[in-house]
């Protein structure tokens, strides 16, 4: 029986990362599950979510920093290339990084997702697996499609034990070690 190549990595991190270096800055790509991966450009109503976000993240932890498309090696070993909408760290964490940190120091990762096709298998299925793989704490996905915001936490064995899922205008708390209450309210006007 010929084995499948599913499983196999459609070419090497360092072949990636090259690819991904020569890239045209109209382009974000990502390697998920040994794929390459076209992120889509984003909208202002995504870039404003980001930005509030970052605003929330600032009055409440201002010792932190959300780090926009900041590229992490992600999924187990490492072997994964994400580009998230934000990274939470401790301010100053990506200094002297280069293009791809490594997860330590990483509280949460944040996506909201795009109007692609591909959005539901990046963001709700292929992430979630490949940022517990890298033990960060918490993942918070904005679903504009869905119009809620699920926050995954207790990474585990490659995958997040436990998972809320609240609609916009609902309050949802982002655990520990993130510890900030969102009032979602706002986002009900940045779904489109």
């Amino acid at each position: 029986m010929t084995p499948t190549t599913e499983h196999r990595p459609q070419m090497s991190v360092e072949e990636f990362e090259e690819l991904e270096r020569h890239a045209p800055e109209t382009v974000r790509l990502e390697f998920i599950n040994g794929k390459v991966q076209v992120k889509a450009v984003t909208d202002g109503n995504h870039d404003q979510i980001v930005a509030w976000l970052q605003r929330l993240c600032m009055q409440h932890r201002p010792e932190l920093w959300l780090y926009a498309e900041r590229g992490m090696k992600v999924e187990a070993y490492r072997r994964g290339r994400a580009r998230p909408d934000g990274v939470l760290a401790p301010f100053g964490f990506a200094k002297g990084h280069g293009d791809w940190s490594e997860a330590e120091g990483v509280l949460m990762t944040v996506e909201v997702t795009s109007h692609d096709a591909d959005t539901h298998q990046r963001d709700r299925v292929e992430k979630p697996g490949g940022y517990a793989a890298a033990g960060i704490p918490v993942y918070l996905l904005v679903d504009r499609e869905d119009r809620t915001v699920t926050v995954f936490s207790d990474p585990e064995d490659g995958r997040y034990r436990l998972q809320v899922n609240k609609p916009f205008g609902a309050v949802i708390d982002l655990p520990d070690p993130v510890n900030i209450t969102l009032d979602t309210e706002p986002l009900e006007d940045l779904a489109t």
